[in-house]
């Protein structure tokens, strides 16, 4: 059990409009305020790079579609058991496209 991290997080950050939602909505607190700002004049969101758990919560309070993307990744017993080579391969579990 090397690796502690159960997810990932991708942020489009021409998408995001800083409004920080999911900061305070993060268990982990791997999100943060970045101090650079995207096209549209906000302080997007940054992610760490570690520690996500891939619980979903900051793509569910995102108010903007398609700024956040979650995925999770496969344990090792369950890839193993599903006969996949590589099982750290991120799976999609939701995409900012398309909610309603």
């Amino acid at each position: 059990m090397g690796n502690t991290d159960r997810g990932d997080v991708q942020i489009a950050a021409h998408l995001c409009k800083g409004c920080c939602l999911c900061v305070v909505a993060c268990p982990p607190q791997v999100l943060s305020q970045s101090q650079f700002l995207n096209r549209q004049g906000y302080y997007a969101v940054a992610y760490s790079g570690s520690g996500c758990t891939g619980c979903g919560i900051c793509f569910y309070v995102c108010p903007e579609p398609g700024a956040l993307t979650v995925c999770v990744r496969k344990d090792d017993e369950k890839a193993a058991k599903e006969g996949k080579e590589e099982t750290m391969q991120p799976d999609l579990v939701e995409s900012g496209g398309g909610r309603s």
